[in-house]
Formats: C-alpha cells, sequence, structure tokens
C-alpha cells in the first residue's frame, strides 16, 4: 500500500484480500452461509467506521479474527437472548401473544438491557439482577457476591441510575 493511500482504498484492499477467509471462518464457526455473509459484512463495516492502518497482512488478519470473535460473541448473544423471548412466547396463551411491533419492541429492549447490563462492572450486574429479577434481599445477594449489604444497595443504585438513562432516552424518542 502506498503512503498517500486513502482509508476507503486500504478498507477496499483489506476486503479484497480477506473477505473471503473471514467469511470462511464465520461459516466454520456459525453453520450458516447467510449469517457468515452478514458478519463478515459488518467487521468490514465496523473497519469503516473505525480504520486501522496494518503493517502487513498476518496483522490485518491477527485485527480481523479478533474483531470477529467479538462479533460472534455478540451475534450468539443477541441469537440466545431472541431464543428465550421466543421460547417464553411459546408458552403465552394464543390471545395474549404481542403482535409483530410489540414482538420487534421487546426484542430491542431486551437487547439495550443486556447491553447496559454488560457495561456494568459484573459485581453490578449481579446484585442488579438478583436483586430486581430474582426477588433476593439485600443481604441475600451480599452473601452470593461476597460483599456488604450497603455495596449491594450502591451496586442497585448503579443499575438503576443506568435504567433511567436507557428510559429518558426512549421518552425523548418517543412520538
Amino acid at each position: 500500500m502506498s503512503v498517500t493511500e486513502t482509508p476507503s482504498h486500504r478498507i477496499a484492499h483489506l476486503y479484497g484480500d480477506h473477505h473471503g477467509w473471514l467469511q470462511s471462518w464465520f461459516h466454520r464457526r456459525l453453520g450458516n452461509a447467510a449469517d457468515a455473509a452478514d458478519l463478515a459484512h459488518d467487521v468490514f463495516v465496523r473497519l469503516l467506521t473505525a480504520p486501522r492502518q496494518f503493517e502487513n497482512a498476518p496483522q490485518a488478519r491477527g485485527y480481523l479474527r479478533t474483531v470477529a470473535n467479538g462479533v460472534c460473541v455478540d451475534f450468539w448473544r443477541r441469537r440466545s437472548l431472541e431464543q428465550a423471548w421466543l421460547e417464553a412466547l411459546a408458552q403465552q396463551p394464543e390471545p395474549t401473544a404481542p403482535s409483530a411491533e410489540q414482538h420487534a419492541a421487546a426484542l430491542e429492549a431486551l437487547h439495550e438491557i443486556d447491553a447496559m447490563l454488560r457495561s456494568l462492572p459484573p459485581k453490578a450486574a449481579s446484585a442488579f439482577v438478583m436483586a430486581v429479577a430474582c426477588d433476593m434481599t439485600d443481604q441475600e445477594v451480599a452473601e452470593a457476591l461476597g460483599v456488604s449489604s450497603r455495596m449491594v444497595r450502591k451496586y442497585v443504585a448503579q443499575a438503576m441510575l443506568c435504567c433511567m438513562r436507557l428510559e429518558a432516552r426512549h421518552a425523548g424518542a418517543a412520538p
């Protein structure tokens, strides 16, 4: 690559040199050619939004593999959430099943909550889930996490603040 080469030209070269390999890498892990093509595309879109320069092909491939691992983890996490949602829906009697719009909104909310929980320190996320979803007392959560009850309250407050920010963002986006 020349010194004056633009970022878009570098991405085009990377794409030409590595897209086939990356798509095959995803296909081996996912067992689905369509998902593999989508995820390989996502990796290169990420490079467009945050361009990088590489000294050589092995360095580029190593970086692409690292990004691809993260993309796979996100994909599996999203699929797992969606599968859990579908299983919960299957348990619902037909008249109470949500509309397609409600279904899409619920999945989007689940993804946002999952992202919010992953943005928290692990103990804060665990404390919040145990206290809110599992209806455990502060003392029970404290014993499970090996922290004080006061720390549990701080963790839950931290998570609640994130929830309120999510809610405020949606309230601001509502028509």
